[in-house]
């Protein structure tokens, strides 16, 4: 299993362009077995209420700092960490703080996307290891500069893709790759919810518990608005990635695991914004990507305002094979049939995200490597920033396998980056 877990391209020309490292040299300064990780958490509400407390439930791993813009949610945070841990974290409102702790060997992120970089770059220079919510970048240089800045620092950066951790995917995965379908051709996955409108903003006053100048971090500054902050942000280009880059990148992650493909040849994604047109929304409601990989496809389904309805496929992930076709099943396990329905194989396991958060711990220590290590993580959240792109400017794109980048096209590649605040612009 450990063979699949590192399964990725990183033996291509990308990795050696990115100089990935060999593990003792991966290992070299690793911790011992026995001792203590102690870890900072940024963001800490929803996900990174998670975190906290995944983290600190962990054997000799401590929370040492909390951090949030919103000072409602400190406090909370420190509370959680106690339920599993003596000490009681540190808080603040300013990660620099977390980074400036020689203590603190490793910073979890949980904000919102345009800070997943940046902050986790910043991180690596300080001499901290990333733990890192998906998606892993906001656009994809930063993703390349995040690749870069752990190869350069020498830091282990794990994305919080965690069906890459669950024992009952690994084995589906593995069962794909020994052959019980054949070869596969062709995978599918969607994404589907009920979310209502984020209506007509209006100018308000930036709360007193909010800091919204480090709210926006590396974003451009933006008059605050009263329907920003905390969930809606997803769906403006300033912020978020859409649902490609909020769900998508989940299960993309596992279609290229389990396809053994790397960038694609051409990316298509069309949509729109369907079912609230007239509220501020400015990412697709509604969207359909395909990615060409040669010989190899996938295909992306988004619907963010209908659930399930009785004719979609049961399973959100499904590879189709010549000899028969396998589905992710319960989002932990999978079942594997022939061209006739006959059941091949199938599997159970786990969703406890701490498999997750031990095998980053565990990498520190040098007893693991990295189960979506930040290069495979880069490739997959790439694929969620292609398909974005190519919907923001109406048109297929065609991919330079040797840089990874479009080709061609000026205009896309306008978006291959963005414009940042001068405090907190990215560099390695």
């Amino acid at each position: 299993m450990t063979e699949v877990n590192r399964r990725s391209f990183l033996q291509g020309s990308s990795a050696a362009a990115l100089g990935m490292l060999s593990a003792p040299a991966l290992f070299a300064d690793a911790k011992s077995p026995n001792e203590k990780v102690r870890i900072g958490v940024m963001g800490t509400s929803g996900r990174g209420l998670a975190l906290t407390k995944g983290f600190s439930s962990l054997p000799n791993c401590e929370v040492a700092w909390v951090c949030d813009v919103d000072s409602r949610n400190v406090g909370r945070a420190q509370d959680v960490a106690q339920t599993n841990q003596s000490l009681k974290p540190q808080g603040t409102d300013d990660f620099r703080r977390i980074l400036d702790d020689q203590n603190v060997d490793a910073l979890a992120i949980a904000t919102p996307d345009h800070w997943h970089a940046p902050a986790g770059i910043m991180a690596c220079q300080a001499g901290k290891h990333v733990y890192v919510e998906k998606p892993c970048s906001h656009n994809p240089r930063e993703g390349e500069m995040f690749v870069e800045a752990a190869r350069k620092y020498d830091r282990r950066v794990q994305m919080g893709t965690q069906r890459r951790s669950r024992p009952g995917i690994q084995e589906g995965i593995k069962q794909l790759h020994d052959g019980v379908i054949g070869d596969v051709l062709y995978a599918r996955c969607h994404y589907y919810n009920a979310r209502g409108s984020i209506g007509n903003g209006k100018p308000a006053s930036v709360p007193e518990w909010l800091n919204w100048k480090l709210w926006q971090g590396p974003a451009p500054d933006t008059k605050y608005q009263d329907n920003y902050v905390h969930y809606n942000w997803h769906w403006f280009w300033k912020w978020g990635t859409a649902e490609l880059g909020n769900n998508g990148v989940h299960y993309l992650d596992v279609l290229r695991w389990g396809m053994n493909v790397d960038t694609p040849t051409t990316v298509s994604c069309t949509g729109g914004h369907l079912r609230h047109p007239d509220d501020d929304q400015e990412t697709p409601d509604t969207s359909i990507a395909t990615y060409n990989f040669g010989d190899k496809y996938i295909v992306w389904e988004q619907r963010s305002w209908f659930k399930k309805s009785p004719v979609d496929s049961p399973a959100a992930m499904t590879f189709f094979g010549t000899k028969g076709s396998l589905d992710i099943t319960g989002d932990a396990g999978y079942t594997a049939r022939d061209m006739n329905g006959k059941e091949l194989a199938s599997g159970k396991g786990s969703t406890d995200e701490k498999d997750h958060f031990q095998n980053f711990l565990d990498s520190i220590r040098g007893e693991a490597k990295l189960n979506c290590e930040i290069e495979e993580a880069h490739r997959s959240t790439q694929l969620c920033h292609l398909g974005n792109i190519s919907y923001r400017v109406g048109r297929q794109l065609t991919i330079d396998p040797q840089t990874h980048q479009i080709k061609d096209d000026s205009e896309a590649m306008k978006l291959w980056s963005r414009e940042y605040s001068k405090e907190f612009e990215p560099k390695v």
